[in-house]
């Protein structure tokens, strides 16, 4: 009769092997489809500075100036509100300010008017005369108070348009960002820069402030002794 017993030592390592094999490599295919597998759901953008990335683009800026129909010319604030307007105009690219009066409305005589000093404000403020357009656009006849609208063209950080729901929100069984998901944070990111270069590069760094730099040297080397002269135990209840 043949014997059953288990051996031991070098003899039942072949069958080990021949027994451990398999499984290893059954473990190693199954690792290589589930790393498959993730790199395919990843590839699925699921980050809201994909969805909605921030670009560097030329955008009209617009401003629109209320002009009634009993005014003579353009009021303490309207040329306030323009300056601040023009505030972001870039003088060095020198773009064209369009400045639109209604033409056919009630207030078509005061907003000619009106669209005159916009312009005056517009070369005291910096504009190029050369750069100032002066037109006209067709408003509504039952429009009492027609707006002259100012717009010029510059170069702006933006990204697309928020409001965008394709799908329900409690349609998620990938729990998944829904898509409109950071669409407002990264538009008021995207106001904030003032200089959209920034993105795309560091600025040259400035010439050091030799007499600042000793001041601010001398200050932090006198701190140390006068927060020791001064410094009192605080006391917690």
């Amino acid at each position: 009769m043949p014997d059953l017993a288990l051996k031991s030592g070098p003899a039942r390592r072949p069958a080990l092997l021949r027994t451990v094999a398999p499984l290893v490599l059954a473990g190693l295919l199954a690792a290589c489809a589930n790393q498959r597998d993730s790199v395919v759901v990843g590839s699925i953008p699921d980050d809201y500075r994909t969805n909605h990335p921030i670009v560097i683009a030329e955008k009209e800026q617009v401003i629109d100036l209320v002009v009634g129909t009993s005014d003579r010319g353009a009021t303490t604030q309207q040329k306030a509100t323009l300056e601040g307007f023009l505030s972001g105009y870039d003088r060095s690219a020198a773009p064209v300010l369009k400045i639109y009066a209604p033409r056919g409305s009630a207030n078509s005589l005061a907003a000619a008017d009106a669209a005159r000093d916009f312009a005056a404000v517009a070369k005291k403020n910096g504009v190029p005369a050369s750069r100032v357009m002066v037109t006209s656009y067709q408003a509504d006849a039952a429009e009492t108070a027609a707006p002259v609208r100012v717009a010029f063209t510059a170069v702006k950080a933006q990204t697309n348009k928020c409001g965008r729901w394709p799908k329900d929100l409690f349609d998620n069984a990938d729990n998944k960002h829904y898509a409109n998901f950071g669409c407002s944070y990264q538009n008021n990111v995207a106001a904030q820069i003032a200089n959209p270069n920034d993105l795309l590069g560091p600025r040259k760094q400035t010439p050091i402030d030799a007499e600042n730099r000793s001041r601010v040297i001398d200050d932090y080397r006198r701190t140390p002794n006068n927060v020791a002269d001064d410094w009192q135990p605080e006391t917690r209840y």
